[in-house]
C-alpha cells in the first residue's frame, strides 16, 4: 500500500507539472472564464475541499461559522475574511470517543486551535493562485498543520495541489525537502493535550511531509458543486492513540448552495465514513438594509423664507435630520446649529439634510451654516456648509455610490473646535432647548460563553438602563438585569490558577445573581484645552468591580493619532452584584496609543499597563472597518504572569461590532458587539469601563466624510 501511495504522489507531482501550464495554455487558446467559482469551507474550516485547504479566499469581509461531523469528531468553527490575502479562523473539536480529563463527567474531550492562512501569489494566465497556510496555531498541536497550495482553474473545474507538514502530511510518502535546510527539520517535536496557547515556532514545517490535493467541479445545477480529494494524512497515527480505519485516501463529496448564507455539505472519507456538515455565511463587508427613513425636505425656490417659530425648526431637525438641536443662533451672515447627531451614521446625511431644513427657515441674509456637533458636553468640531448652491440630493442611498466635492463644489469646510470656551456672547440666540435631563431604555440581552470545556453557555436577560443629567458635563447612569432563561447550571470547570481569581470567579456571578445591578456610576467630562479631554468617575463600574477612576486623552484633530491615560482604583463586588464588596482591591491602569494606520482602514491600539491580577504587559488590538460600518478585530494580551497564567499562556479574542441599523430599516448611530474568547482567565485581565474618552471623542475623526454623498448624476 505504502508503494502504491509513493506512486500516486508521485503521479500527483508529476501532474501538477504538467497540467497548470497545458491548462493555463487552453484557457488562453479558448475564451477567458471570467467571473469567480463558489468557495466553501472545509472539515476543519478555511475554504478548502474536504480534508484539505486549497488556496483560494472567500471574498472580503466573508464571515462563516461552519459544522462537520465525522466519526468521531465534531468540528465547529468561524472564518472571517478581513482582507483579499488573509484567512483567519478558529474552530473546536469535540472528540467523542475521549474522555475529557478534567472532569468526572462524562463529557467528550475538546480541542481548540486558531487557523491562518495567506496569499502569498494571485493566479494569472499562466500562473497558479499559490497560498501558506497554518492549522492550529498556537493551541495543543494535536491537529497541527503547516502547508503550501496551489489553485488553477480550468473553466469550471478548479485543481489543488499542495504539500503539508505535521497533521495533513503524516503519512510521509515523501522525504520533507527542507532537510537541505538543516537536521532540525527531520523530526517533529511530539503533539500535546496539555496546555497549549504557544506559538510552537520550532514545530513549523519538521518531520514528515506528504501530498495532498483534489479537484472541484461546478455541475450545470449551479447550486450543487462536487469535490475529489487525495488526503495525505495517516489515520493509524490519530491524536490521542485514537486510530482510524482508513480504506481509501480519496474522500468525495457534494456541496448545495440552498441560499446566499446557507451550504450544505455531505461526503464519503477514509473510504468508509460519512460525513455531513454545513455552513452558514454573511458578507460583513456588504450587508445592507434598504432605509424607509423620512424623504429629505424639498428646498423652497426662494432663499427669502424667514421664520420666528424656531422651536418648530428644531423639532423638524430632530425628525427629519436626526439632529438634537440644543441653541440655534445667529452671527452675522452665518446660522448656527448646536447640539448632537442622533440618527445617521454618515454625518453629511445629517447635515445635508437639516441645510434644506435651515434654507426654508431663514432670510437671504443668512449664506452659510455652522454646525457645532457637541458629545458629553464637550465641543468636538464645527462642519461649515454654505448655502448657496444648495445640494439637491444628501442621501446616501448606496455605500458604493460616491462622489468628491468637486461634484457639487460645496467648499464645505470642517474645523475644530479648537477653543476651549466658545464665544457665545458673541452670538445672538434664536432657540434653546430646554434641559431634559432624565432618559431611560428597556431591552434585551444575551450573555455567551463559547468555547470552554462546559460547551456553549448563554444568558438571556431583561436590561433596563437610566441616565440622569445633572448638566451639560455630568451624569448619573445605571443598568439593571434580570435572568429569564440561561444555562449556567451546566457552567462547572474553573481552571487552576496561581493569580488572584479576579476573573475566573465569573461563574459564580452569572449563577448567584438573577436580579442584578451590573453599573451605578457618577461620570463627569472637561474639555481641558484644545486636544486634551478628561473624564472622571466613580461606583459600581462593571458586574464585577466597583472604584474610582479618570481618563485623559490627547486627539488632535483629524489625526490619524490618539494618546490615552487611565488610572483606577476598584474593589471586588459581591458575587450577587448587589451593593456588597469583597476584600479584593487593586489599582489598574493604562497608556494606551490609537493609530489609524492608512493600511486597509485597519486600526491598531497599543496599550501598556497594569491588569487586575496585578501582572503588567501589553495589549495589542487590530482590527478593521469595513465600508458597511462593521468593525472586525483581533486582541491579544502578554503579561508577566509567566508559567502562573496557565492553560492558553495569554489571552486572546476576537470581536465584532456592528450598526444596529444593518437590521432594521431606520437609521441609527447605535453598535452592538459580539466577542469571543477562547477561556476565562484571571491574566491580562482588564476593567470593562462603560464609557471610553476614546469613543466619546468619535466625532473629531472625519473619517469617511467625503464618501458618505451621492452623485446627482449617478
Amino acid at each position: 500500500m505504502a508503494c502504491s501511495r509513493r506512486r500516486l504522489n508521485r503521479l500527483l507531482a508529476t501532474s501538477c507539472v504538467v497540467l497548470v501550464p497545458v491548462l493555463a495554455g487552453s484557457s488562453a487558446l479558448a475564451e477567458e472564464h471570467t467571473g469567480t467559482l463558489p468557495v466553501f469551507q472545509s472539515d476543519f474550516g478555511g475554504v478548502g475541499l474536504l480534508q484539505t485547504p486549497t488556496a483560494r479566499m472567500a471574498p472580503v469581509g466573508d464571515f462563516s461559522f461552519n459544522l462537520a461531523r465525522i466519526d468521531p469528531y465534531t468540528n465547529y468553527g468561524f472564518s472571517l475574511q478581513p482582507f483579499s490575502w488573509m484567512e483567519a479562523g478558529f474552530r473546536y473539536t469535540s472528540i467523542g470517543n475521549r474522555q475529557y480529563q478534567a472532569s468526572d463527567e462524562d463529557r467528550a474531550t475538546l480541542d481548540k486551535g486558531v487557523r491562518l492562512k495567506l496569499k502569498l501569489l494571485n493566479e494569472s494566465r499562466l500562473l497558479p493562485a499559490v497560498a501558506l497556510g497554518f492549522r492550529d496555531l498556537g493551541g495543543t498541536g494535536l491537529f497541527g498543520s503547516e502547508y503550501f497550495v496551489a489553485n488553477k482553474r480550468w473553466y469550471d473545474l478548479d485543481f489543488s495541489v499542495g504539500i503539508g507538514w505535521g497533521y495533513l502530511g503524516s503519512r510521509g510518502d515523501i522525504d520533507n525537502p527542507l532537510r537541505v535546510f538543516g537536521d532540525r527539520f527531520e523530526d517533529r517535536v511530539g503533539r500535546t493535550a496539555d496546555g497549549g496557547g504557544k506559538f510552537n515556532f520550532k514545530q513549523f514545517f519538521t518531520g514528515p511531509a506528504n501530498l495532498f490535493g483534489g479537484v472541484q467541479y461546478q455541475t450545470p445545477y449551479k447550486p450543487l458543486t462536487l469535490q475529489l480529494e487525495y488526503d495525505g494524512h495517516d489515520y493509524d497515527n490519530e491524536p490521542l492513540d485514537n486510530a482510524q480505519d482508513q480504506d481509501s485516501p480519496i474522500n468525495i463529496g457534494a456541496r448545495l448552495r440552498v441560499s446566499d448564507n446557507l451550504t450544505l455539505s455531505a461526503a464519503w472519507e477514509r473510504g468508509n465514513t460519512a460525513m455531513i456538515g454545513g455552513t452558514l455565511s454573511l458578507n460583513l463587508a456588504t450587508v445592507n438594509q434598504p432605509k424607509s427613513d423620512p424623504a429629505p425636505v424639498v428646498p423652497k425656490p426662494t432663499d427669502d423664507n424667514a421664520t420666528n417659530d424656531w422651536k418648530a425648526v428644531a423639532a423638524q431637525l430632530s425628525s427629519n435630520a436626526g439632529v438634537s438641536a440644543t441653541r440655534i443662533s445667529k452671527k452675522g451672515s452665518e446660522l448656527v446649529v448646536e447640539g448632537v447627531s442622533t440618527r445617521y451614521r454618515a454625518t453629511p446625511e445629517a447635515e445635508l439634510r437639516a441645510n434644506r431644513i435651515l434654507h426654508n427657515s431663514v432670510d437671504g441674509g443668512i449664506d452659510t451654516f455652522r454646525y457645532r456637533w457637541k458629545v458629553r458636553g464637550m465641543a468636538m468640531r464645527e462642519d461649515e456648509l454654505p448655502r448657496d448652491p444648495l445640494p439637491q440630493k444628501p442621501l446616501l442611498l448606496e455605500p458604493s455610490e460616491t462622489f468628491s466635492d468637486d461634484d457639487y463644489r460645496l467648499g464645505v469646510e470642517s474645523v475644530a473646535a479648537s477653543r476651549q470656551r466658545i464665544d457665545r456672547d458673541s452670538e445672538q440666540t434664536l432657540y434653546e432647548a430646554p434641559k431634559d435631563r432624565f432618559s431611560w431604555n428597556l431591552g434585551p440581552e444575551l450573555k455567551q460563553n463559547y468555547g470552554g470545556p462546559d460547551g456553549y453557555l448563554y444568558q438571556i436577560l431583561a436590561r433596563a438602563s437610566a441616565e440622569y443629567r445633572t448638566d451639560d458635563h455630568g451624569w448619573l447612569s445605571g443598568k439593571l438585569t434580570y435572568t429569564l432563561l440561561d444555562n449556567f447550571d451546566n457552567y462547572n470547570y474553573i481552571a487552576d490558577s496561581k493569580l488572584p481569581r479576579v476573573r475566573t470567579y465569573i461563574g459564580n456571578y452569572l449563577q448567584e445573581t438573577d436580579l442584578g445591578l451590573e453599573n451605578l456610576q457618577y461620570t463627569r467630562t472637561a474639555r481641558l484645552s484644545d486636544n486634551w479631554f478628561g473624564m472622571a468617575y466613580a461606583g459600581y463600574l462593571e458586574q464585577m468591580y466597583a472604584g474610582a477612576g479618570g481618563e485623559l486623552m490627547y486627539r488632535p484633530f483629524n489625526s490619524p493619532v490618539a494618546l490615552g491615560f487611565d488610572a483606577n482604583y476598584v474593589k471586588q463586588r459581591d458575587f450577587d452584584t448587589r451593593f456588597g464588596l469583597r476584600d479584593y482591591e487593586t489599582w489598574v491602569g493604562n497608556v494606551t496609543a490609537y493609530v489609524d494606520t492608512g493600511f486597509q482602514d485597519v486600526r491598531a491600539a497599543i496599550s501598556v499597563g497594569r491588569y487586575l491580577a496585578g501582572d503588567l504587559g501589553t495589549t495589542l488590538d487590530f482590527s478593521r472597518q469595513f465600508e458597511s460600518g462593521v468593525r472586525l478585530g483581533a486582541y491579544a494580551t502578554f503579561t508577566d504572569a509567566g508559567n502562573d497564567y496557565g492553560e492558553g499562556s495569554f489571552d486572546k479574542g476576537i470581536y465584532i461590532s456592528m450598526p444596529l441599523d444593518l437590521f432594521f430599516t431606520k437609521s441609527s448611530r447605535d453598535y452592538a458587539s459580539v466577542a469571543w474568547r477562547p477561556l476565562t482567565r484571571d491574566g491580562g485581565a482588564k476593567l470593562q469601563r462603560r464609557y471610553t474618552l476614546y469613543g466619546i471623542t468619535n466625532e473629531r475623526q472625519l473619517g469617511r466624510y467625503w464618501d458618505n454623498f451621492v452623485d446627482e448624476d449617478e
